[in-house]
């Protein structure tokens, strides 16, 4: 292997029960790291319950970039003693366990590596929510690490800005104190460094970046995983001007959403794939009426309801071929945070450019969970398309043009009549069923696809990486490229690294040239039937000679995944 998996990566976790602040305390710790200057990278599960079940919150930081998250842990925080017995295989070997001062008996057989941190006795002692009380762990954390207590204070102001920092604050003196008292450190060090990017997770970039191309309105249901994105951008609504709406289902969001971009505004939606599921025949109105709509569409275990809050990668092919009949699409599946926040710019700018909807296919991994990165704010602009201007007495919604695109007009615009519908059409919006005016229109549309094609080429529609003069490949897409990238460092042989973010149209070409001859190219994918794998042989003829995949919802370990990497290369 290039380096001791655990060299560098240092990775805490979180436990505790619902309502005991698990994902609170991780994204407190993950700021405060990266204000240190680490690379921080935060996953957080839960189950699909209202109440009650395990929290649990991963962090692995590094001075170097962190990809994914790591299976061994340095520290553990107990918040009850579930939480010790689910994760206590995943110490290592001088791991360090903070439990409460109430639960003794499920760490003692730990010996000194338990360190016992008196949460509940300090809230119960100031009359303080439960909820509240791991912020004594937080402090307690600061001294075992040598973090700085002032650092971690100002980070908890910003957080529970909303909830009592004050308490908070008090609280982490405490466990500070506590911890000083005892004189207990760990062997690893922090340095402090230059902070810099954000602490984003998937789903608040790719917002981001519909803000940055001029998002008017989002529309959108709460549907895990998809739901932080309605949250995010709900709460920037004073601020930025922007209009965020809930109506009481997924057919209403879309329709709703439809809608509004008749009338001109720039609209996006977002659901899971589930939700998304009930948006198909609107949907496919989008594509009919030539209306830009960008949709972010966020996979978990599925089918049915499935497994609500895990991940998975089985919805790629659903989000290809999504809708009724035939209509150009884009379809785009970033794999970072940076990448979320170029596509959700993308998704609004292409859909008015083209006036087709415009799909962002993220996944559970990637929509929530956290890590460093740089948005490229100063790269954005926003495309308004081509709008028609003027009077248009004899304005055709639908004129033929050479590219496909035909000039958007309004309602309220001078002595000109906008007609959208979702008949079959004439280039002035009149229903129509003569054949050669049905086949007019049909080719009108697909005319898209070349010019679609033509400003793919200028665009990073794949990524490569690692060895580009290798003879074994590893291909993939989507949230998988964390636990790629991450195992990469621990392979036998380099190997060459091929990322596809836009999976429809299908950069043929691009893949072509950077796998094609392999000698053993690995598809890296989170679903059962090899859907990236069969979409490559599909649209370039090349056979994916060995599969990785994983189906059971939860995501990839890098070091179990380069395990599996670097049998099929030795083999």
């Amino acid at each position: 292997m290039q380096k001791d998996p655990h060299s560098e990566i240092f990775t805490i976790g979180i436990g505790g029960a619902a309502g005991d602040g698990v994902m609170e305390a991780g994204n407190s710790l993950g700021t405060l790291l990266r204000d240190l200057g680490y690379e921080v990278y935060l996953s957080t599960s839960y189950p699909s319950l209202i109440r009650g079940g395990h929290n649990f919150a991963r962090l692995s930081f590094s001075k170097t970039k962190v990809w994914n998250d790591h299976s061994n842990l340095d520290v553990l925080i107990a918040l009850n003693g579930e939480t010790v017995k689910l994760h206590e295989n995943e110490l290592s070997e001088t791991a360090v366990i903070f439990a409460d001062s109430f639960e003794p008996a499920d760490v003692e057989k730990f010996g000194e590596r338990a360190v016992f941190v008196p949460m509940a006795y300090s809230v119960t002692k100031l009359s303080l929510p439960p909820i509240t009380r791991n912020s004594v762990a937080l402090g307690a954390l600061c001294y075992l690490l040598d973090l700085p207590l002032q650092t971690m204070k100002k980070n908890l102001e910003i957080v529970f800005k909303d909830k009592k920092p004050e308490a908070n604050i008090k609280l982490a003196e405490i466990g500070f104190d506590h911890l000083k008292d005892k004189k207990f450190r760990h062997d690893k060090k922090i340095v402090p460094g230059t902070p810099h990017g954000e602490f984003v997770d998937g789903n608040t970039a790719f917002a981001k970046g519909l803000q940055t191309a001029g998002l008017d309105l989002y529309f959108a249901y709460p549907m895990t995983p998809s739901s932080t994105i309605l949250h995010y951008l709900a709460s920037k609504q004073k601020k930025d001007g922007l209009r965020v709406i809930q109506p009481e289902n997924e057919i209403s969001v879309i329709n709703m959403a439809l809608g509004a971009i008749y009338a001109g505004k720039r609209c996006a939606v977002g659901s899971a794939t589930g939700g998304f599921a009930l948006m198909q025949e609107a949907f496919s109105f989008a594509g009919m009426a030539e209306l830009p709509l960008a949709v972010a569409v966020s996979q978990r275990q599925a089918p049915a309801t499935g497994v609500p809050t895990h991940s998975s990668q089985s919805d790629l092919r659903f989000a290809i071929h999504a809708g009724h009949g035939e209509f150009p699409r884009i379809v785009m599946a970033p794999g970072d945070p940076e990448e979320c926040f170029r596509a959700g710019e993308l998704s609004l700018n292409l859909a008015w450019k083209f006036q087709i909807p415009v799909i962002v296919l993220l996944d559970k991994i990637l929509s929530e969970h956290t890590m460093t990165s740089e948005l490229d704010y100063g790269s954005v602009s926003i495309d308004r398309g081509k709008v028609a201007g003027g009077t248009n007495e004899n304005y055709g919604r639908y004129e033929i043009k050479d590219d496909g695109v035909s000039p958007l007009a309004f309602p309220g615009a001078e002595n000109t009549t906008v007609k959208v519908t979702s008949y079959e059409h004439d280039e002035k919006g009149f229903t129509t069923e003569k054949a050669e005016e049905v086949e007019k229109m049909i080719e009108k549309r697909f005319a898209k696809i070349k010019h679609i094609e033509e400003n793919m080429k200028g665009r990073e529609t794949i990524k490569v990486s690692g060895d580009p003069k290798s003879e074994n490949v590893i291909v993939f897409f989507g949230s998988t490229k964390g636990a790629v990238l991450e195992a990469s460092n621990f392979f036998d042989t380099p190997a060459k690294l091929v990322q596809i973010i836009w999976v429809e149209p299908f950069p043929v070409e691009k893949v072509i040239k950077e796998i094609g001859g392999a000698a053993k190219i690995i598809c890296v994918e989170g679903n059962h039937n090899a859907q990236l794998a069969n979409l490559i042989r599909e649209k370039t003829g090349i056979e994916v000679t060995d599969k990785i995949l994983k189906y059971d919802s939860l995501p990839f370990d890098p070091e179990d995944l380069s395990e599996q990497i670097n049998q099929i290369f030795n083999f």
